[in-house]
């Protein structure tokens, strides 16, 4: 049963005024494969609009920060920590972002990650365009949740 659905098929925000809050965690992922070029100019620091992976960090933050304002029915939540990082790989020319997002809350910080983890892709790519638009962001999925009725782990 798709829960933001009404029992006659129209969008609705889930009810959690009955759940307990709970600890939350979520843990997403994505890459963006860059060009050699883009990692020349990543690793020399001379990026023109500045440091790439600090504005992605901030952007990401804000994302998260920001997600049920750009997701219709997503709950508002107050966001613990925000934690993300990066991993360059210049051997296979490409970047992973992982976000993990912490909360104690009646609902699960999902979207806030992958929220996060898209939002830092799409900054890296508009940081880095004057370079190579053939950029490709791609495998953003949800990594781990924990918390609430279910837990969920895409290693299991």
């Amino acid at each position: 049963m798709l829960t933001h659905l009404d029992k006659k098929g129209n969008a609705r925000i889930v009810d959690i005024s009955k759940k307990n809050i709970s600890e939350r965690l979520a843990i997403a992922s994505g890459k963006i494969k860059i060009s050699n070029e883009i990692v020349k100019e990543i690793k020399s620091a001379k990026n023109k609009k500045g440091d790439v992976f600090t504005v992605a960090k901030i952007a990401g933050i804000q994302a998260a920060k920001n997600t049920s304002s750009q997701i219709p029915l997503c709950h508002p939540i107050k966001i613990e920590n925000i934690d993300i990082n990066f991993n360059f790989d210049s051997l296979n020319n490409e970047i992973e972002v992982i976000s993990i997002v912490n909360c104690y809350e009646k609902t699960g910080a999902e979207m806030e990650a992958l929220n996060s983890v898209t939002t830092c892709l799409l900054t890296i790519y508009d940081m880095c365009k004057a370079l190579d638009k053939k950029m490709i962001i791609y495998d953003v999925m949800l990594q781990k949740k924990q918390g609430g009725k279910s837990d969920f782990d895409s290693k299991k």
